[in-house]
């Protein structure tokens, strides 16, 4: 699903980004609820970036935010994998340096992807066709994974995550 986000561009820059684990929902401009396989999955557009939810039929949570966080002293990790109730959650972001022709280009086939497919959700700032935020979810082997993207066309930086979140195995000794 693409969207335009009725909101003015105020997550301007990649190094303004930060990630928290446990946030309690904020306001969304756009969301995207899924069933996917006994996991609910709420993707959210935020004014400054992202937000998604996640509820197993167990009752487990999982919340995960990449946004610009007034006051958070927690920056976009490279990597992160945590504990979470009966979950293993693995997070990992890079971020790409693109010349001005080579962003439109992939700004293009990554809004085209997402917009297209059932599982994913893009929205686009007013002011440039290639700011945006989009993400997209899916299920497979038991674990649920999302990725998105966050465009900032100024500086021609195109941040990337990737999540995955499955239910923790012990293995005997």
């Amino acid at each position: 699903m693409l969207t335009t986000l009725n909101t003015t561009y105020t997550d301007t820059r990649a190094a303004d980004l930060a990630w928290a684990l446990g946030r309690e929902p904020l306001p969304a401009l756009a969301t995207l609820d899924l069933e996917l396989a006994g996991a609910k999955l709420q993707l959210r557009l935020l004014g400054a970036s992202h937000q998604v939810l996640l509820e197993e039929e167990r009752g487990s949570h999982c919340s995960e935010t990449v946004a610009c966080i007034p006051g958070s002293s927690t920056p976009l990790p490279l990597g992160v994998a945590k504990r979470v109730d009966d979950w293993e959650y693995e997070f990992a972001a890079r971020v790409e340096v693109l010349s001005p022709g080579s962003f439109a280009g992939r700004a293009q086939e990554l809004l085209a992807l997402v917009s297209d497919h059932p599982h994913g959700l893009a929205g686009v700032f007013p002011g440039s066709p290639h700011a945006f935020t989009a993400m997209l979810a899916q299920r497979y082997e038991g674990q649920v994974h999302w990725r998105t993207w966050h465009a900032y066309p100024q500086d021609g930086q195109l941040v990337a995550t990737r999540t995955r979140v499955g239910v923790r195995v012990s293995v005997p000794l």
